[in-house]
């Protein structure tokens, strides 16, 4: 569990982490460098998902071997689906990461939203769903790493 005091926003007590795999985790369906390491690293403290619609069809493949508990999105309406399964989760212990539109639901219902801009960019919608806004995955799991960074950005 990851849990941080943070003046102005809330105290946190994360148990879930939950990933966009598409442009978030990775670009064209391959996994970006330096994130297994990252998810290893942090499925000690927390559990993690990835939720996607697995638009190039190879999330499944790429991480059968990964600490990540997989959810491919039935076609249609992702946005509600990956809402939905924050929820389930109890929003108040999850970290949602994303960079797209479909993502929006999911990063504003979460305790703390990021919203990724990396190599496909991001949906100027979910950097306004977002507490923080990183440049790459591999910054954002970093703060989560080292939480006294992410209260660093969320405190007042």
């Amino acid at each position: 569990m990851i849990t941080q005091s943070i003046s102005g926003f809330s105290d946190i007590s994360i148990s879930h982490l939950v990933l966009d795999y598409n442009g978030t985790l990775a670009l064209d369906g391959v996994p970006l460098m330096g994130v297994r390491e990252r998810l290893e690293a942090l499925s000690a403290e927390v559990t993690i998902h990835v939720v996607t619609a697995d638009t190039f069809g190879k999330a499944a493949d790429a991480l059968s071997d990964w600490p990540v508990f997989l959810t491919i999105l039935t076609p249609g309406e992702e946005a509600g689906q990956k809402e939905t399964y924050v929820q389930t989760l109890g929003p108040d212990n999850v970290v949602a990461v994303g960079n797209g539109r479909n993502d929006c639901r999911m990063l504003s219902v979460a305790c703390v939203g990021m919203a990724i801009t990396g190599p496909e960019g991001a949906s100027s919608p979910a950097l306004l769903s977002a507490d923080v806004v990183c440049p790459d995955i591999l910054v954002a799991l970093d703060l989560l790493k080292h939480p006294e960074r992410l209260k660093a950005t969320l405190r007042t």
